[in-house]
């Protein structure tokens, strides 16, 4: 091989070595329907990939998925809201590391005409308990979502096991059973985000909001090395520090729809 061939064959290797690493400048973050359906992703994930060249995929599912993907090693990063549950992954062995991220809040739609009269009730337990009474139609994901994890506890704690015609578990993400809920005049509990955010509301109208059992956290986990070490720790872990450094948690604060602010950032 002469001398110019030689110098071509070796820009066209080192080239294709410079791109080979640059494709694998990614992780695979497995989070919420509410963080995606609510737009927060297509605001901030852009600034991060700016600022360290690193691209994330986001696979988005309910919490329950979003873990069972996570402890399958089929994820490098997770992004969840499901406290509980989130120290549970971490107690089993699944994660190394976890810090709150922001927060916001769930609220309870319904038709307007609120024929269980949620608007009057003193908290949420009250709303959930007129609604079974009356059997309004209610529109669950029943997916093992985040929400639908706090949903059940709400429930629950009301004193009501939700059953029959009235209640329709859905197995959907939020922005479906936001759409199912309006087809069906139903009532729905839906993370504040998702449904500022949604467009199809029809005769759906926020009825009941501020109890302090509707706090919403969301935290990311650090994934185990030692569960999974073909991962991309060293990549995750420079998406988990942006989330709670001083530019992600401006990132988060600065996403609104409509004027109004979606996620609260609350790292420690």
């Amino acid at each position: 091989m002469n001398k110019t061939l030689k110098l071509v064959f070796a820009v066209i290797t080192t080239t294709g070595l410079t791109f080979s690493a640059a494709a694998e400048d990614y992780i695979t973050l497995a989070s919420t329907t509410s963080t995606e359906n609510s737009g927060l992703f297509n605001s901030i994930l852009p600034l991060f990939e700016d600022a360290t060249d690193i691209q994330v995929r986001v696979v988005a599912v309910g919490t329950g998925q979003a873990f069972e993907i996570a402890r399958r090693g089929d994820a490098d990063s997770l992004l969840v809201h499901d406290t509980a549950g989130e120290q549970r992954f971490i107690d089993n062995g699944y994660a190394t590391e976890r810090a709150d991220v922001m927060y916001n809040d769930f609220v309870l739609i319904g038709p307007a005409n609120d024929p269980a009269n949620i608007r009057s009730a003193q908290n949420v337990a009250e709303a959930l308990a007129a609604i079974a009474e009356v059997k309004a139609p209610f529109a669950s994901r029943g997916d093992d979502s985040g929400t639908n994890r706090a949903e059940l506890r709400l429930w629950q704690n009301a004193g009501v096991e939700p059953d029959g015609d009235w209640y329709r578990e859905l197995g959907s993400g939020m922005g479906p059973t936001l759409n199912t809920a309006a087809a069906m005049d139903a009532y729905v509990m839906s993370d504040r985000a998702t449904w500022v955010a949604f467009k199809n509301r029809q005769n759906l109208t926020l009825l009941f909001e501020g109890d302090e059992v509707l706090f919403n956290q969301y935290g990311s986990l650090l994934l185990s090395e030692e569960k999974h070490p073909h991962l991309k720790h060293d990549l995750a872990k420079q998406w988990h520090n942006w989330l709670i450094s001083d530019d992600g948690q401006q990132a988060i604060a600065n996403f609104k729809v409509n004027g109004q602010q979606l996620f609260f950032p609350n790292a420690k």
